[in-house]
């Protein structure tokens, strides 16, 4: 009996030493538990981003070092074939690391401590933490950035159309390119708002390549005069009559001479025009067969005789007079007619100064029956043009009660009917509308002092008034001074119609 005691006792021995061993082993396990899930609940959850950046298992300083790593690394954009890397902080970018820390941490510990030791023990994988970009981007800022350090490097202005040296032609411009300035705001902004798409390519604006300046086209005119064979005088106006700007210049023996005040020329055939807009001031444009076949010889044939008898019309005997004061009426001070056509007939003005005829430095000999200027028939052009168009123009201003727009527009139909194919009309191309009245005087010798020509030329890509007079004192060569005539012409309409790229 003493033996099974002893034998039960040191069994018993055995197990309480083996339960105290498992004790302590559960122990030191559940320390050793305790110890592990405190270090995880020291750090980030596996599967929790912060801005779409993963920071499973690491700390806090080591997650906000990793999210300035990545937002503030730069941004490569390319444009224009460039390549440009972006500071984020030059452009007013942002991160607000201190507020997405505290958003994570309160996702890390705000669960029960035990409720979560329970997962780690048994390996419970805890739902992933998505925690948004928290940050700001100061547009301002940015838009400068673009601007000045962008735009201003990269992007390429269009080239304006170039006149060719020697000729009536230009060469087109180059279109330009800018920088689509809403549109890069919105890229670059979601691309430094983003974790991984880091590149963008910036998008441009095409522009149209630029028209060359008035400016441009009256040197390439006065170029045209310069390389002629035309060595006396002329006088130029153009009109661009979408924007009324201008064109004046004069010229003698290819030097430039001044224009004010403008230089008188004899007016020979183109005093027409104001004599027929006189006539449908003064009697109306209700007019009857025998009067259209009339004021058609007038502006279609140049016929004299037909002349005289609108003028007669206007008013008998007096009818240049009228005419004048009309012309004055509308600011035309250089501009008139003392009689009419016919061999002998009394000039009614005779001796009258006018600003254009009074210049002490240069002389045209002009007509003392029929003058006028460049600039003043040019303006009369404008005036009936406007008022065809629009009802404007000084002529329905002096003129309320008296003209209207359709009588603007019976004139200029009245000018179509020159079909001379010369001068102005040869410097477009065929079938271009071309309301206009030439002149030229053969004198009793055969020799021709003035040339001249004045119209109205419509054309797709704008429509201009165009005067031109020429005066040479011993002989104006037709096959020097209408080719001239002509490029001039031509050079304006190219210019109109340059093709825009």
């Amino acid at each position: 009996m003493l033996g099974g005691g002893l034998r039960n006792r040191n069994a018993n021995i055995i197990l309480r030493g083996i339960s105290i061993l498992f004790l302590s082993a559960t122990l030191v396990l559940a320390i050793l538990s305790l110890i592990g899930y405190s270090r995880q609940r020291n750090s980030y959850p596996a599967g929790m981003t912060i801005a779409g950046v993963p920071v499973g298992g690491l700390t806090p300083t080591q997650a906000s070092q990793r999210l300035l790593e990545v937002y503030t690394s730069p941004l490569e954009a390319m444009y224009n074939e460039a390549t440009i890397h972006i500071d984020p902080g030059v452009v007013g970018f942002e991160p607000d690391v201190e507020t997405m820390l505290a958003a994570a941490d309160l996702s890390r510990t705000g669960g029960p401590f035990w409720g979560g030791f329970w997962d780690y023990l048994w390996n419970r994988t805890p739902p992933a933490s998505q925690i948004p970009l928290s940050s700001e981007v100061s547009e301002d800022r940015l838009r400068e950035y673009l601007q000045n350090e962008i735009a201003a490097r990269y992007d390429q202005p269009p080239t304006p159309a170039q006149p060719i040296p020697g000729g009536t032609a230009f060469l087109p411009g180059q279109p330009g390119q800018s920088l689509d300035l809403d549109r890069a705001v919105l890229l670059i902004s979601d691309a430094l708002r983003s974790p991984n798409n880091r590149k963008v390519t910036l998008t441009f604006i095409r522009s149209a390549s630029a028209r060359p300046t008035i400016e441009t086209l009256e040197i390439l005119l006065k170029q045209i005069v310069t390389v002629s064979d035309f060595d006396g005088l002329i006088g130029f106006y153009m009109v661009d009559l979408q924007t009324g700007q201008e064109i004046h210049f004069a010229m003698d023996n290819k030097q430039e001479i001044p224009i004010e005040p403008d230089i008188a020329f004899t007016a020979s055939s183109t005093i027409k025009v104001p004599i027929v807009a006189s006539y449908l001031i003064n009697r109306g444009s209700d007019l009857d067969t025998a009067m259209e076949e009339v004021i058609s010889r007038v502006l279609g044939k140049s016929d004299n005789s037909a002349t005289d008898r609108v003028l007669e019309r206007i008013e008998p005997n007096t009818g240049p007079v009228l005419v004048t004061q009309n012309m004055e009426a509308i600011g035309l001070e250089s501009t008139f007619i003392g009689g009419f056509f016919y061999l002998g007939a009394p000039n009614l003005l005779s001796g009258r100064e006018t600003p254009g005829n009074s210049r002490p430095d240069v002389f045209t000999d002009p007509d003392p029956y029929s003058q006028t200027t460049p600039s003043e028939m040019g303006s009369l052009l404008t005036d009936i043009y406007q008022c065809a168009q629009s009802g404007g123009g000084a002529l329905i201003a002096a003129f309320p009660d008296k003209i209207k727009s359709e009588t603007c527009q019976l004139l200029i139909d009245f000018m179509a009917q020159d079909k001379l194919g010369s001068l102005l009309q040869a410097g477009v191309p065929d079938g271009t509308l071309v309301p206009h009245k030439h002149g030229y005087v053969p004198a009793p010798d055969g020799t021709v002092h003035d040339i001249s020509d004045v119209g109205i030329v419509y054309s797709p890509g704008g429509n201009f008034a165009i005067a031109i007079y020429t005066y040479h004192p011993i002989n104006n060569i037709w096959d020097t001074t209408n080719p001239l005539i002509a490029n001039l012409t031509q050079a304006v309409y190219n210019y109109f119609n340059i093709a825009v790229q």
